[in-house]
This record gives C-alpha cells, sequence and structure tokens, in this order.
C-alpha cells in the first residue's frame, strides 16, 4: 500500500506528459499570496504559452461580488521545488476581464517603467535583502522564544550557530535550496540579530526579475513553513521595545554606476533620493514608522541621510564603492513588507527618468 509521502512524490514523467502548473498571484492586502494549481499539456517554459486563467476576486478583496471575475496573466515560470519534475510555478498579475490592471496589480506599473529606452538601457540591477520572523503557530511569539517571556539581548544571536542561539535553521536551509531549485537567484542567507529572525538575499537581478523572484521566494517560504506548522511573518516590528525591526534593504546600481566615474552618478542618484524621500516612504512598506525609529541600524523615518558605510544611514554605499569610485548603494529605508515591484521601478524612475 502506498503511503501518502510516496503518492506526494509520485513521479509524473513516468506516465504521462502532462505536467502541473501552480499559478500565483497578490491578493487585496497587498502581502497575502494565493496559488491554485492546473494541468497543462507538456513541459512549458515560456509563459505567454500558458493560457489566461481566472479567480474569484470577491473572496480575495479585489472585486466585487456582482462582479467577481480577476484574469490571471502568467509572466514568469519558476521550476516547482515541491512537486518536481517538469511541474511549474507560474506568476500572474491580475486584470479586469476587459484587459484593465486592477488597482492591486503594482507590476503593471513597474513593467512600463523598467521597458523605458532610458531605463532598459542602464542594466539596472538590484539584490534585496529580505528579512522576515518565524513565530510560533498558535502563539504568534518568536521561535525559540519563551512562551510569554523574552530570550537574552541582542548580541549573540546574529549569524548565530548553537540551540540556544538560532532557531529555524532547518527551514532557513530548505528554503535555500528549494529557491535555487526553482531558479530564483538567491545569493545567500544569515540569521538575523533578533533571535528567531532570519535574512535571504535574492540578486543581482535585472528590472522586472527582481521583483518576480522574491515574489517566489516568499511564496516559497510561506509554503516551507507551511509544511513546518510555523508561521512567518513580514512585519517591520514584529517585536515592540528594544529589538531589531525587519527591512528589506534594497541594493541598486545602473551600468552608469558600475562603470569608471559611476561614484559621481551615485552622488547624484542619492541626491535625487533625498528631493523625493516623502514620496519614497509613503510605499515602501505598511508600519515602516514603527521600524524606522533612528535606533536599531535604521535612519529616522523623517530625516533623509547618507554615509559611506553607515548602517543608521537612510542609505548607505559601501567602503569598496568609494575606494573604487564605481559600484551600488543601498537604500535602508524600504520595509520587510515592501513590495519590490513598486521599490525597484521607483528607484528607477527617481534616478533614471526623473529630471529635477
Amino acid at each position: 500500500m502506498a503511503s501518502l509521502t510516496d503518492l506526494v512524490n509520485l513521479n509524473l514523467s513516468d506516465t504521462t506528459e502532462k505536467i502541473i502548473a501552480e499559478y500565483i498571484w497578490i491578493g487585496g492586502s497587498g502581502m497575502d499570496l494565493r496559488s491554485k494549481a492546473r494541468t497543462i499539456s507538456g513541459p512549458v517554459t515560456d509563459p505567454s504559452k500558458l493560457p489566461k486563467w481566472n479567480y474569484d476576486g470577491s473572496s480575495t478583496g479585489q472585486a466585487p461580488g456582482e462582479d467577481s471575475e480577476v484574469i490571471l496573466y502568467p509572466q514568469a515560470i519558476f521550476k516547482d521545488p515541491f512537486r518536481k519534475g517538469n511541474n511549474i510555478l507560474v506568476m500572474c498579475d491580475c486584470y479586469t476581464p476587459a484587459g484593465e490592471p486592477i488597482p492591486t496589480n503594482k507590476r503593471y506599473n513597474a513593467a512600463k517603467i523598467f521597458s523605458n529606452p532610458d531605463v532598459a538601457a542602464e542594466e539596472p540591477w538590484y539584490g534585496i535583502e529580505q528579512e522576515y520572523t518565524l513565530l510560533q503557530k498558535d502563539i504568534n511569539w518568536p521561535l525559540g522564544w519563551p512562551v510569554g517571556g523574552f530570550p537574552g539581548p541582542q548580541g549573540p544571536y546574529y549569524c548565530g550557530i548553537g540551540a540556544d542561539k538560532s532557531f529555524g535553521r532547518d527551514i532557513v536551509d530548505s528554503h535555500y535550496k528549494a529557491c535555487l531549485y526553482a531558479g530564483i537567484n538567491i545569493s545567500g542567507i544569515n540569521g538575523e540579530v533578533m533571535p528567531g529572525q532570519w535574512e535571504f538575499q535574492v540578486g543581482p537581478s535585472v528590472g522586472i526579475s527582481a521583483g518576480d523572484q522574491v515574489w517566489v521566494a516568499r511564496y516559497i517560504l510561506e509554503r516551507i513553513t507551511e509544511i513546518a506548522g510555523v508561521v512567518v511573518s513580514f512585519d517591520p516590528k514584529p517585536i515592540p521595545g528594544d529589538w531589531n525591526g525587519a527591512g528589506a534593504h534594497t541594493n541598486y546600481s545602473t551600468k552608469s554606476m558600475r562603470n569608471d566615474g559611476g561614484y559621481e552618478i551615485i552622488k547624484s542618484a542619492i541626491e535625487k533620493l533625498k528631493l523625493k524621500h516623502k514620496e519614497h516612504i509613503s510605499t515602501y512598506g505598511e508600519g515602516n514608522e514603527r521600524r524606522l525609529t533612528g535606533k536599531h541600524e535604521t535612519a529616522d523615518i523623517n530625516t533623509f541621510s547618507w554615509g559611506v558605510a553607515n548602517r543608521g544611514a537612510s542609505v548607505r554605499v559601501g567602503r569598496e564603492t568609494e575606494q573604487n569610485g564605481k559600484g551600488y548603494f543601498e537604500d535602508r529605508r524600504p520595509a520587510s513588507n515592501m513590495d519590490p515591484y513598486v521599490v525597484t521601478s521607483m528607484i528607477a524612475e527617481t534616478t533614471i527618468i526623473w529630471k529635477p
């Protein structure tokens, strides 16, 4: 008799050409990932070869009940680390039946910005550092923390090892390998300053693919924590008080910044970001004011600052970039729950397209 594990791990390619495509989209809150699966005839590697699909937008807060149909447009394909074989994960965005992007479709505008000839010519690279917190399922309290109590003060946990310092490494490592399997350019992981908090980095990735990869990496993490019976939180300040918040530091460069003389281009771009500080902050994640306090390696939310090797600044330039006279910079303002489509495209728009 086959066990449940045997059936879950059945290799479809032994008996059929058909594959399972898991269509993924972002729900009405802007952070609630949704997905459903359908059978497709034969392996597919090009999203334009996949059929559009629909879902009940009234159940996701994206359409009224009397006109509830929302259409999914496949945009990017990744290998499915859960079903394996030729099965795929499909990142989609959402439209009305008339073909208009719905209000929560942030990918549509981002794709327009990245297809601007001036932006495309600059080949914007991104490296996104996604922090998150693992929580005990029934009590919404960080993994490894005593129930109703607190661990020792921060200090030993950042990149820490040992059963009293590192909580959830099996989940984190599973996620790391699953992302590599899927084809996401995940470039590293580490334990964070607050116990139970971790980070993964996606990049370098170019243009719109940065957003696609971060969203699918988040999806994979949600699925793995579901299996482990743990909750993942992207709240920017999950525990009030003297504990680090969670951000999504966004590293950025253009072709001009990476070439000789790029440091002057970087300084000019940072000056533009300063002039648009309020507009960026307003879209950099809900609840970010609880994190950007000027403490715990953050700059105050109301004040723009930048510096070389300064982790208390809004924007940090690496020492190596300063020495080489070219390279990249890090926008430290985005919160862990930011929309990567919004943040990446807004940085490109401000630094490349906008003329003050």
